[in-house]
């Protein structure tokens, strides 16, 4: 029989047996809790971090839109209290060493999703969401009128570079990872049968 160890030895990988990303991970057993502490994530992987140091090369280069997000955002603290706390919270671009058998090295690393569609209908909700897109590393996909046109043009060149544009009418049927949503609940049912 050949298994794994649920939280140290991930369910495959890149190139092995069904290559890809697989379940396993230190984060793995909170994704089945209902509720856990606020703090949990951070506390574990602040212990196993203790123990082996992570690789956050690739989270340095994925954050700086999101520093440069922060950086205009000087006369609006909210947004930058928001755009600190997303920095520090996010792991996408980070590598950990998984503690596991001798001879064994495997590494469990966070990728952002490619791109994330993004719908608000108002200013301080876009740029929520523009801070939490960029705190990861991912494209942010906007529908193509005149509010997201006029807001773009305002940000800073490391942000507006990784927004990308569709037609407001056929956005559901670009390809996006995930989505991220403002709106009343009418709204919302629209964009789930859409999409």
């Amino acid at each position: 029989m050949v298994g794994a160890v649920v939280g140290v030895q991930p369910f495959g990988g890149e190139g092995l047996s069904g290559t890809g990303p697989k379940a396993g991970g230190p984060l793995y057993l909170y994704r089945l809790l209902a509720n856990r502490p606020e703090n949990a994530l951070g506390t574990t992987l602040a212990r196993q971090d203790a123990d082996y140091p992570v690789d956050a090369q690739l989270k340095a280069a994925l954050v700086q839109p999101l520093e440069a997000l922060s950086e205009w955002a000087t006369d609006r603290p909210a947004l930058r209290a928001l755009c600190q706390q997303f920095g520090e919270l996010a792991q996408a671009g980070t590598q950990r060493l998984l503690p596991g058998p001798t001879g064994e090295r495997n590494t469990w690393t966070l990728l952002p999703r490619e791109r994330v569609l993004c719908i608000a209908d108002d200013e301080q909700d876009a740029l929520v969401q523009v801070a939490a897109v960029t705190s990861v590393g991912s494209l942010i996909l906007w529908p193509d009128d005149t509010f997201h046109r006029d807001l773009v043009k305002r940000l800073p060149a490391a942000v507006s570079g990784r927004i990308q544009f569709a037609k407001a009418d056929n956005i559901a049927t670009q390809p996006f990872d995930a989505v991220i949503f403002h709106g009343d609940s009418d709204q919302l049912r629209a964009l789930c049968e859409a999409v």
